[in-house]
């Protein structure tokens, strides 16, 4: 069963179609990016899968319940957020902060001093919130999020303001929380970040998903060209010219544009040339690139 199923899902802020007939399931174990520009719809479908609001057509389905039903009340003890923007008690210490939350959520105390080690603020757990950082901040915000280990995992920009070691700690939690079959749902801006680290990804534009897939099967579906850049003596490029179309020893190197979907028999062929190579670099279009490409390509129709 899916953790989260939504089909036909829309919601109408009067006449404004926020979220336009959204089908998507997300299984345990899966890890999904929500990615779209400022007023795409990330938020409102983030809001009606939390059960914050409701829609104006469609299902939602939650850990095997409507949101807004009663009996998902119950669920929410599962779920882990972390919103965008990170509010706590100045006056508040780290520990009392997460005790306060795990009591909401009914879990055991005994587990927060882990969870302190878990996001590097064992040292500080007992300091005022009024003296941490905005990425110190920012970890209490993800430990809050995994009180319980939850088996669902809404992430709404995770790594804003952390420094990169502190990002790689991030993803090696997502990963963790993975491999303990949890379901993940990302939204971020931070699309560099998210090329090796996401199962798949739900492009948004406009309220409508227009790319949803691997970012390898998206590259391939909309076939944009990868870069390759050939290191070989001098007097190979005449030969290298014979055979590919391209831009030749740019920058010490050969560099040939090759559509995705064509890279294995470019490779094949490269080889097959018995020319001496001392490196080859493949550089493939990055999941920005795709967002971009998509976004311009699927525009609305009745725009």
């Amino acid at each position: 069963m899916n953790n989260i199923e939504l089909t036909s899902l829309s919601k109408f802020y009067g006449k404004t179609e926020a979220l336009a007939a959204i089908d998507l399931a997300i299984a345990p174990g899966d890890c999904l990016a929500l990615v779209g520009h400022n007023g795409a719809g990330k938020s409102t479908l983030i809001k009606m899968v939390l059960g914050l609001i409701r829609p104006t057509s469609g299902r939602a389905v939650v850990m095997g319940h409507d949101p807004m039903s009663a009996p998902f009340n119950r669920i929410r003890k599962k779920i882990g957020f972390l919103p965008e923007q990170v509010l706590f008690q100045n006056n508040l210490t780290g520990w009392e902060t997460l005790t306060f939350y795990a009591r909401l959520k009914g879990a055991s105390l005994k587990d927060l001093e882990g969870l302190f080690h878990r996001v590097d603020l064992y040292e500080a757990m007992n300091n005022r919130i009024s003296t941490y950082s905005k990425g110190m901040r920012q970890r209490l915000g993800l430990a809050q999020a995994l009180i319980g280990s939850p088996e669902l995992l809404i992430l709404d920009e995770p790594t804003s303001g952390l420094d990169p070691a502190s990002r790689q700690n991030v993803y090696n939690i997502i990963n963790d929380m993975k491999r303990n079959g949890a379901t993940i749902l990302i939204s971020s801006h931070a699309l560099t970040e998210l090329d090796d680290r996401i199962d798949r990804v739900a492009v948004l534009n406009r309220g409508k998903i227009v790319g949803l897939g691997s970012v390898a099967e998206l590259r391939r579906e909309i076939n944009i060209s990868s870069e390759i850049i050939i290191h070989a003596p001098n007097d190979t490029m005449e030969i290298l010219s014979e055979h590919f179309e391209g831009k030749f020893f740019v920058n010490g190197a050969a560099r040939i544009s090759c559509p995705a979907n064509e890279k294995i028999s470019f490779l094949r062929e490269l080889i097959g040339l018995d020319i001496p190579l001392s490196d080859i670099e493949v550089n493939d279009p990055s999941l920005e690139e795709i967002f971009l490409e998509l976004a311009r390509k699927r525009e609305p129709e009745d725009e």
